[in-house]
């Protein structure tokens, strides 16, 4: 029997994804990560994944369920490579996405490694995407969810194939609402436990205080200044603003007004209107191709920049430098850096990396 390590935080869907590998005639291992104290981070422990109770509920479930359950303690390594970053990121101006992060270095790297030394054939986790094997390429695909609502496959751009050879998803060809069904068929505790937070460190959404306690000071007020240079306004520190926010604004300029850049460097923020936000063309680094092989041609693809954002007809180059230039039909808006743009051919997730310029 071949055995599974499970990802388990708690929820509903992990919890079902560990039964249905059993069902499958798996041998289920269950593991919470442990990726931080909540007083470290000075949140109510019931808010947000980690939690003693997250922990509990999962371990209730692998014993319902008789199979084994362990706790890893990831907290060094999710300190380095997600919370680090995020905090840099916000400073540098850009705005990033830390769950993408969580399943590049956690999920899908240090859980990895632990798999193997569990003599683990796959690593399992609840979320909502596919794997499938194209025979006529002989690769691995990423494919979406068969539920559009809860398809997950934009934070999952990062895998490989050998990844995606010892990765199951069993959550995919169901909607969230037959999970559901399912959890209370099972006899689950958590059948109806609301889901998690996005940014499971910052469960009440102000990382302006994160930042600010994370780094123990706060960067000054700056100038607000119009696309033409001239000041219409003072803000309280740039890292408070990320592209498209309208919110927040105290400016001597009437309209509706929309952050259009951030400038790090010197402490300043641009505001501009709704149109200004509106953008053809974007350069991403880090950019990871599924099928291992970048296009050597440009490629025609259907490409979003936001979580669960609409897709969008684009051509897709890799430069010189590795680095991939997509530019879009028609221009989209708010495009930022630090998010991603992942690249679709229909169901097929292409690949995806981290946008650091943005242009007309």
């Amino acid at each position: 029997m071949e055995k599974a390590l499970i990802a388990m935080s708690g929820g509903v869907d992990s919890s079902v994804a560990a039964v249905l590998m059993k069902e499958k005639g798996y041998a289920p291992i269950g593991v919470t990560m442990k990726l931080y104290d909540n007083e470290d981070i000075n949140i109510n422990n019931e808010k947000t994944c980690c939690s003693l109770s997250d922990i509990e509920d999962a371990r209730a479930v692998a014993l319902k369920a008789d199979f084994p359950y362990y706790v890893f303690n990831f907290k060094a390594s999710f300190k380095e490579k997600v919370i680090d970053k995020f905090v840099s990121c916000y400073m540098c101006g850009r705005t990033p996405n830390p769950c993408i992060d969580c399943n590049r270095y956690l999920k899908f790297d240090e859980l990895y490694r632990r798999a193997k030394e569990l003599d683990c054939e796959y690593i399992v986790t609840g979320h909502y995407a596919r794997v499938h094997f194209d025979e006529a390429s002989g690769k691995y695909q990423l494919l979406k969810g068969k539920d559009d609502r809860k398809d997950q496959s934009y934070v999952l751009y990062h895998l490989n194939q050998q990844q995606l050879a010892h990765t199951m998803f069993p959550l995919g060809e169901y909607t969230k609402d037959e999970i559901r069904v399912k959890a209370e068929e099972y006899g689950l505790l958590n059948a109806n436990k609301k889901d998690s937070q996005d940014i499971c460190f910052i469960p009440d959404g102000n990382h302006m205080n994160f930042i600010e306690e994370f780094n123990n000071k706060k960067i000054g007020p700056g100038n607000i200044l119009d696309i033409n240079g001239k000041v219409v306004g003072r803000h309280k520190g740039y890292y408070k603003y990320t592209i498209g926010q309208r919110k927040g604004l105290s400016v001597a300029r009437t309209g509706k007004n929309y952050v259009v850049e951030i400038k790090a460097d010197t402490n300043e923020i641009v505001i501009g209107r709704n149109k200004d936000l509106f953008k053809t063309t974007l350069i991403a680094d880090s950019f990871n191709w599924i099928s291992g092989e970048a296009p050597i041609e440009p490629v025609r693809v259907q490409a979003r920049t936001r979580y669960h954002q609409a897709l969008a007809d684009a051509t897709a180059e890799v430069l010189e430098d590795g680095r991939v230039k997509v530019v879009f039909d028609e221009p989209q808006r708010a495009m930022t850096k630090g998010q991603s743009v992942v690249l679709y051919d229909g169901e097929v997730v292409v690949g995806g990396g981290e946008i650091v310029e943005v242009s007309f």
